[in-house]
């Protein structure tokens, strides 16, 4: 009997521990991901780039895909595990971390609303701030709601609480990963506008080189391939889609032309309406690498007097006496 009393108690403690470890995942990415679609489609007007939500709301989605789930089913298991043995209401494993479930939850909330009004106190009264607050609210509400009738309740009184609840949250969480398709668009469409920020990438790195090689040269390079360094290892990077190098073309002494064929604009990639601020690029702000869709060409100019040869730099040689 002992060894079937150890055998229950350590299946209580399982149970609980990864149903209260997937809600508190699955309430964070929940909020998280209300959050960037707030953020999405109520931008501050102090941020102007947005291309990290793309990736929080993947993030986010993944998360509730798993264990949303994960914590229904086994919040059935325990519900099941009651009605067999209503005795376990009243244990000290189910109290202890159902309760501990509510403190946890209460330091979240504190901590969330805390920043929320960090946020207010410095001057973002907004319909953002706002939808967050509430957010936090209704979510936290929901969350207390449930679970202090869970401690209250009779577990050998049939109720339908528990699967409207389950249905319900369901529900929701679907929902708002539905809204997550629209927003940042299909798998096939977040690969396409990483290959799309991957490219713009490539064009930075080869412009750098570019300019090294003014530098150092005091000439641009005819073509890409003079920027190979087997020294340093430099290759002039490819399409990462296609695999073909992007086209470069020399405009004269000191212009040049980068092209790449890119799917989507820079506006659709940022999330934003706002945008994209220049990129700081070396020691000088260089310009725009906003784009549309199809084939784009960025013309250059390299300025002498910002960007002089090695050879203008060096102080002349002193003859060792």
């Amino acid at each position: 009997m002992p060894t079937l009393k150890h055998s229950s108690a350590a299946k209580d403690v399982f149970s609980y521990l990864l149903m209260i470890a997937m809600l508190y995942v699955g309430v964070i990415s929940f909020v998280g991901l209300l959050w960037q679609y707030v953020e999405v489609k109520f931008p501050d007007a102090l941020n102007f780039y947005y291309s990290g939500a793309s990736g929080a709301i993947r993030g986010y989605i993944s998360a509730l895909l798993i264990v949303w789930p994960v914590m229904i089913f086994m919040t059935w298991l325990i519900g099941k595990d009651l009605r067999q043995d209503p005795h376990k209401k009243d244990s000290r494993i189910r109290k202890w971390l159902l309760y501990l479930t509510l403190f946890l939850a209460s330091i979240t909330i504190i901590v969330d609303l805390i920043t929320l009004i960090n946020s207010f106190l410095s001057g973002e009264i907004t319909t953002r701030f706002v939808l967050k607050v509430l957010v936090v609210l209704v979510v936290a509400a929901a969350v207390f709601a449930y679970y202090l009738w869970e401690l209250r309740r009779d577990p050998s009184k049939k109720t339908h609480v528990t699967r409207m609840a389950a249905i319900a949250s369901a529900v929701v969480v679907l929902a708002a990963i539905v809204a997550g398709f629209f927003i940042i668009g299909s798998p096939a469409k977040q690969r396409a506008m990483r290959f799309d920020d991957q490219r713009v990438q490539d064009l930075q790195m080869i412009q750098s080189n570019i300019i090294n090689h003014w530098t150092q040269k005091s000439k641009i390079p005819a073509q890409l391939s003079e920027l190979t360094d087997s020294l340093s290892g430099f290759t002039p990077p490819l399409d990462p889609s296609t695999k073909q190098p992007y086209e470069y073309f020399v405009k004269g002494d000191l212009k040049f032309e980068l092209c790449a064929t890119f799917t989507y604009s820079s506006e659709t990639n940022s999330l934003s309406k706002y945008p994209a601020v220049p990129m700081r690029y070396g020691e000088s702000f260089m310009d725009n690498w906003s784009h549309g869709g199809g084939r784009i060409c960025f013309e250059r100019t390299i300025d002498p007097e910002l960007y002089r040869p090695v050879t203008e730099k060096m102080p002349p040689a002193v003859p060792i006496q």
